[in-house]
């Protein structure tokens, strides 16, 4: 199948914010998949795949879970709609056995409530293979620098809706 021609894949992602108003960011292990393919930019919120059935809220709390072992958060809002992102077509036709030209998101702001001993990203919850080696708060300010330049205009869009939520 050609290229432009792939659907995407549905797909959460998570802006968690403390009660600072700064934003949780993971970096991706060098190891973490096809999509990893810039060491300077490794950085990024949490997200994941929708499972078929599953609401995407549900989705968005365990994904977080799953990637950080995060459990104390209260929702603040949700994107109004779905965001969209294309990865290069050399990636694509590596990630999720070429199945997908990217991802449709729909993208959720929380608080984080709880204590940063909670944080678990070198042993997940469930087993799941853990996918950030290191984690940072960080302002949003400095969120679409560190961000790989295929999903730049997605996270320009979240700061955009989200942004607001940020302050203290």
């Amino acid at each position: 199948m050609r290229y432009d021609a792939l659907p995407y894949r549905r797909n959460v992602g998570i802006m968690l914010l403390n009660h600072d108003g700064f934003i949780f960011m993971g970096r991706r292990k060098s190891d973490s998949g096809p999509e990893h393919v810039d060491d300077i930019h490794s950085w990024q919120m949490p997200q994941g795949g929708i499972d078929e059935d599953e609401d995407p809220y549900a989705a968005a709390v365990r994904e977080l879970q799953e990637e950080t072992g995060i459990v104390s958060i209260s929702l603040l809002a949700e994107a109004p709609g779905w965001l969209t992102y294309d990865l290069p077509p050399d990636v694509a036709m590596e990630a999720w056995k070429g199945r997908y030209r990217g991802q449709t998101q729909k993208w959720f702001a929380f608080r984080f409530n709880g204590d940063e001993s909670e944080i678990n990203i070198l042993a997940p919850a469930g087993g799941h293979k853990p996918e950030f080696d290191a984690w940072k708060w960080v302002p949003i300010n400095q969120i679409t620098s560190l961000i790989i330049p295929f999903k730049r205009a997605v996270y320009e869009q979240v700061v955009d809706i989200f942004g607001p939520l940020c302050t203290r």
